[in-house]
């Protein structure tokens, strides 16, 4: 099919080099030019200016940004893509967003004939590189059935959560649980070490317990040593958060530890921890 990806960071880099290798011709964009260059010479294709251009001629448009403003630039900007693409053809938004934004594009999409679906994704960069994504997505039954085979391409699990905003709304989902679970894994590391604990036996014998979770197993010695360089990145989950947040107080769900440990991660920010990994939480606690 012919593809165009706009976005190429740590996680549309390597979802558009998934496509590339399943056989489809794939145009790029970035806001920054020269990381489209880069990513052209590695994995072939074409590089070009503005997201309309890249969109012109491509029967499937997919995004991965960094936030509302982004995401608005890239679609319904002056050099929009929107404005570019045919009738019936697909755009696959990867970014993390809000769930009025995904609606907002899903009208603007249908009023242009095209096929939206908010896609937001987890599995951080690992998932990216190794084509394990899981991915929770909004639209009608139409533009799921339309943008899934694509996905398969770098994806384990591939939902359709129900209507436009509803990928984004189970993305929060998604944050609250990790944001909680990576707290209290920080806690329970940190109680372990100043009790003298030797916390590769901890971790050893309750992660085949009731404590097991995806963050214990993959961060929990990590974090033990310090070592905070896994992709996702604080600055980033405080934006999730913040999305989070925002939708629960317009819904009028109280999310207290979620409200929490947001400020947490402010205090990771002070400490000059915004760009490392949100199990970084453990600084607060181990000195």
């Amino acid at each position: 099919m012919r593809i165009s990806f706009l976005g190429l960071g740590i996680m549309g880099g390597p979802m558009a080099r998934h496509l590339a290798a399943a056989g489809h011709d794939v145009t790029v964009y970035n806001r920054s030019a020269e990381k489209a260059v880069a990513w052209v010479a590695a994995h072939g294709g074409r590089a070009l200016a503005t997201p309309a251009e890249a969109a012109a001629g491509a029967e499937v448009v997919l995004a991965c940004v960094g936030a509302d403003a982004d995401l608005r630039a890239v679609t319904l900007g002056p050099d929009g893509a929107f404005a570019a693409m045919a009738p019936g053809s697909l755009f696959i938004d990867h970014t993390t967003v809000s769930a009025a934004i995904a609606r907002e594009l899903a009208e603007a999409g249908d009023a242009r004939g095209l096929l939206v679906v908010d896609a937001p994704v987890s599995g951080g960069q690992a998932g990216a590189e190794n084509g394990q994504l899981t991915i929770m997505c909004g639209g009608t039954p139409e533009a799921f059935a339309a943008a899934e085979p694509v996905m398969q391409a770098y994806a384990r699990r591939i939902g359709h959560m129900g209507t436009a905003g509803s990928g984004q709304l189970t993305k929060m989902v998604n944050q609250l649980c990790i944001a909680g679970v990576l707290q209290g894994l920080a806690e329970g590391l940190a109680l372990g070490r100043a009790a003298g604990l030797d916390l590769g036996q901890v971790v050893g014998v309750i992660s085949k317990g009731a404590a097991q979770s995806w963050q214990m197993e993959n961060r929990a010695a990590t974090m033990a040593e310090g070592r905070f360089d896994f992709g996702f990145a604080v600055d980033w989950m405080r934006k999730d958060l913040g999305l989070a947040l925002d939708e629960a107080r317009r819904l009028g769900v109280p999310l207290p530890l979620g409200a929490l440990v947001d400020q947490f991660y402010v205090d990771v920010q002070a400490m000059g921890g915004g760009r490392q990994d949100t199990s970084s939480l453990i600084r607060r606690l181990v000195k």
